[in-house]
């Protein structure tokens, strides 16, 4: 399998670049490459922060469509390789920070709410337009970067909001012009990778710890009502229609 990124480590810096054209949206052994490796830089010692970024129009469309159109019963494993990956990045040990440029969508929004950092480029937009897919999951960690009502709205409507809006909202630490987006994200990994290792490692345990609730736990939650649209015919319909470029009929 070729897999759907390049990672590179330099100074303590981590950078996994996603390159899966045409829009970085990722089958399921995708999403379980990507968690694979993200937990083997936590376990690295000579990374001490993780940067996610991506070449092509956009960060991330999320999980491929495609595949699941073609065969309902991978919602299993996507679900897998979906959970894995949050989780790699909630839970890693090292800070992880995202670059995000265009769009961000489904999975991408997984990636970035599991987050420590956001960084966003100017022309970014972020959207969850999975009740349009038939599917669900992406709301505890969208909630994670907006608002409640926030999160409602997009979750129902479908529809994105732009970098300066999620900015406004206190999502994104900062936005960029796209060939400033690399460098904003360095500029802060290094200042992270310049202090104690283990004084790092500890404060981000402890910042998980005092969360509001359990993000795996509500992720988990989710995911079985994923597991239940997919049992739905609506869902079916929703997945044929985005696959052959047409509308619903519901």
């Amino acid at each position: 399998m070729t897999l759907p990124f390049n990672t590179q480590v330099n100074d303590g810096i981590a950078e996994m670049v996603f390159n899966h054209p045409p829009v970085n949206a990722f089958n399921s052994e995708g999403w379980l490459a990507i968690a694979a490796e993200l937990n083997r830089l936590g376990e690295d010692d000579a990374v001490r922060a993780i940067i996610i970024a991506a070449e092509g129009k956009g960060f991330c469309a999320g999980v491929d469509i495609k595949e699941l159109a073609t065969n309902p019963s991978m919602i299993t494993r996507v679900n897998k390789g979906n959970y894995d990956t949050f989780k790699a990045i909630h839970r890693n040990s090292k800070p992880v920070i995202v670059a995000v440029h265009g769009f961000v969508l489904g999975g991408g929004i997984g990636i970035s709410g599991a987050a420590d950092i956001v960084v966003a480029s100017e022309c970014a937009t972020f959207a969850v337009p999975e009740v349009d897919r038939g599917a669900m999951g992406g709301g505890a960690h969208l909630q994670r970067l907006f608002p409640v009502q926030k999160v409602r709205y997009m979750y129902f409507t479908g529809e994105p909001i732009d970098a300066q809006e999620a900015y406004r909202l206190g999502a994104i630490e900062k936005v960029v012009p796209r060939d400033q987006l690399l460098d904003a994200a360095r500029d802060i990994a290094a200042k992270i990778a310049a202090k104690s290792p283990r004084m790092v490692q500890l404060a981000k345990e402890s910042l998980n710890g005092i969360e509001d609730g359990n993000l795996e736990d509500k992720y988990r939650w989710e995911q079985g009502f994923t597991q239940e649209a997919y049992a739905d015919p609506d869902s079916q319909e929703a997945k044929d229609a985005f696959v052959e470029k047409r509308d619903a009929k519901f």
